[in-house]
């Protein structure tokens, strides 16, 4: 209930934008009152079964395109999202109804400003249309009296937020102490400790130790559930051999796609247009001098690159500036030009050489192509035979011999790589491996490429122990792995302790600096009065890293490394870091404090008091919405909303 508003703007209203901007009311169903026009009320504040719809739909459909996959009502209803939708819905009565109470409302005036301004109501002008207005609400099953209210009553919900949460911001303090967070570097080393360190080789294990590790970590050598299924399938590419074509069809192929073959010189071009002479030839001493680059002259002017972009043009599409561009033989820039809109400079980006393919030549690609699109038609018109067939009780196998189809078999696992050319690499056919059951009748499904494919789920092996024989290489690998790296954090804990114990002992000079040998490795020291230097150096071959924030990026190296150094409190503490199969050590070399009067820090300041002062207004109004919901009397017709359920899927 956090997220009741973002940035102003009301929950309701834009879960209603959004599905009438991605036409989310075309699910076939008109009504969704099961009986009942409501699934539930907070005091007098009703909940309308069509608002349910519309926001369990909108959600389906979000989460449908975040997974890249139709999100079904029975897996919405295991992830919670009906529950959800509906706790969201209360809390927006909730809201309402304490502003009924209050007596908080907005005129006509505030709700046609908020309807004029929606984006899913402006036509190609940017101006509100007032035809797609009608037609929205039309598709959506509401009057304009109704979205009228709706906004109205929204509108009043935001007032009753700006009175809750304004004037509420971060303690300065808080901001300081966050960005200071935020903003502080450190100077640490690193060192990797490899197979190479070890004082003597890893010993080979024998076969008791073996077959021990073996059963000790039998997860790791366990074969994934298997899935024995039959298949019946046949795609495009199989019947494409089989498919008469005579030369006058792939004539009329080859005029359909006549651009694919026949396309004359182009160029990829950017237009700088200018409002006189001077300034257009002034820009273009500069770039050919190398002062700047185009790019950078576009956006002194407040353009984008995608703004100045012409993409590929012809000859005959640039008119006065054809000749000199097509001059060009590389890439490059050419200008002042005069055009209809005014002097103007031209970057070829992109030389693209006439295309000249005639039909003997495409003949041979042309026939494969529409070989396939010929089968891929072929087998949409045979579909209906496949599943009269299926519903008539035909087995795969019958299926198979009385059709194109051809029988296969696969023991299928959700990790299995799949060969080239094989069904499993299909995604529609992974889905319903991965989900079918043996009590589930054949049915025909579409692949991707028009093929079509129909499975029956023959056993399921459930995961089992690989024998000790099969997997031995692999044990011993693992065994191998995992005893080096007991040697290597067994070393660096000793490495340790003897870091840290020198640190202790070592003497210091006049100057504060502990002294070393000649083969000494001391960190960098800086005099600042807001840092700490590590005391103390080793002979280790440390690799030093300077200025580095939480957020940095160290290229090849687990971010552990860096969170680590992080975590360590003082300079000189050095620790052992575990991470993604490798060891090491870190030493912490200095901190150095953030100067929130520098340039940079201005920024960063503003980020963060916007994002604590959201985050406090966002709890400050969750606290009071649960507490209208309390005081108010919350009610909910589960009827209704089962039959609601039931019919969007």
């Amino acid at each position: 209930m956090s997220q009741l508003r973002t940035k102003g703007k009301s929950t309701i209203v834009w879960i209603l934008m959004g599905l009438m901007v991605l036409g989310l009311g075309g699910f076939g169903v008109t009504s969704f009152s099961g009986g009942s026009s409501e699934i539930g009320s907070v005091g007098d504040t009703k909940i309308t079964a069509d608002d349910y719809a519309r926001a369990l739909q909108s959600q389906l459909q979000a989460l449908s395109r975040q997974t890249g996959q139709q999100v079904t009502m029975q897996q919405a209803r295991q992830m919670g999202v009906p529950q959800a939708v509906q706790a969201q819905l209360i809390a927006g009565a909730a809201l309402g109804e304490q502003a009924r109470r209050i007596g908080v409302s907005v005129g006509d005036a505030q709700v046609a400003q908020t309807i004029l301004q929606a984006g899913a109501f402006q036509g190609p002008t940017g101006n509100f249309d007032r035809t797609a207005y009608a037609e929205i609400l039309r598709r959506e099953n509401l009057t304009e009296a109704e979205f009228e209210a709706t906004v109205r009553e929204d509108e009043a919900r935001l007032i009753l937020q700006r009175a809750v949460t304004g004037g509420v911001a971060a303690p300065a303090a808080m901001v300081d102490q966050t960005a200071l967070w935020l903003l502080e570097t450190r100077n640490f080393s690193w060192l990797e400790l490899t197979e190479d360190d070890l004082p003597a080789p890893v010993a080979e294990p024998d076969e008791a130790t073996l077959r021990a590790w073996h059963e000790a970590n039998g997860d790791r050598f366990t074969a994934p559930e298997t899935r024995a299924i039959t298949y019946a399938w046949v795609t495009p590419d199989m019947l494409s051999g089989e498919v008469a074509l005579d030369e006058q069809a792939l004539r009329a192929v080859y005029d359909q796609n006549i651009d694919q073959f026949q396309r004359p010189a182009r160029r990829m071009v950017s237009r700088l247009v200018f409002p006189d002479d001077a300034s257009a030839q002034a820009a273009f001493d500069q770039i050919a001098s190398g002062e700047v680059p185009f790019e950078a002259i576009v956006i002194q002017r407040g353009l984008t690159l995608d703004d100045v972009d012409l993409g590929e043009v012809t000859e005959a599409q640039l008119g006065a500036a054809a000749e000199p561009v097509f001059a060009l033989d590389q890439p490059g820039m050419v200008g002042p030009i005069q055009t209809d809109l005014g002097p103007a400079l031209f970057s070829v980006n992109a030389i693209l050489d006439p295309v000249d393919i005639p039909f003997e030549e495409a003949r041979d690609g042309l026939r494969a192509e529409a070989a396939l699109s010929a089968a891929a038609r072929q087998i949409q018109d045979r579909a209906a035979d496949y599943e009269d067939l299926l519903a008539g009780g035909a087995t795969l196998e019958d299926l198979a011999g009385d059709s194109e189809l051809d029988l296969g078999q696969i023991d299928w696992t959700a990790d299995l790589v799949p060969e080239e050319g094989s069904i499993a690499g299909y995604e529609a056919f992974a889905q319903a491996a991965a989900t079918v059951t043996a009590t589930d009748f054949p049915t025909l499904t579409e692949l991707a490429d028009g093929g079509v494919f129909a499975l029956r789920l023959d056993e399921i092996v459930p995961p089992t122990l690989r024998p000790f024989e099969e997997v031995r290489d692999a044990v011993l690998a693992d065994w191998r792995a995992a005893e080096v790296r007991r040697q290597l954090l067994a070393l660096a804990a000793e490495q340790r302790l003897d870091i840290v114990a020198g640190s202790e002992a070592a003497p210091e000079s006049d100057d504060g600096v502990a002294a070393g040998g000649a083969d000494a490795a001391a960190p960098e020291v800086i005099a600042a009065d807001d840092a700490t230097d590590a005391p103390t150096p080793d002979v280790l071959d440390w690799t030093s890293e300077t200025d580095l924030t939480r957020s940095d990026w160290m290229d090849g190296l687990p971010p552990e490394l860096l969170a680590q150094a992080f975590a360590l409190p003082e300079p000189g503490e050095v620790d052992v870091v575990d991470a993604a199969g490798r060891v090491f050590l870190a030493r912490l070399d200095r901190i150095n404090d953030a100067d929130l009067t520098a340039d940079d820090a201005a920024q960063i300041l503003d980020g963060v008091r916007a994002r604590l002062d959201q985050s406090l207004q966002a709890d400050l109004f969750d606290y009071y919405a649960r507490h209208a919901q309390r005081d108010a009397q919350v009610q909910l017709n589960r009827q209704a909303i089962t039959a609601i359920d039931a019919q969007v899927q």
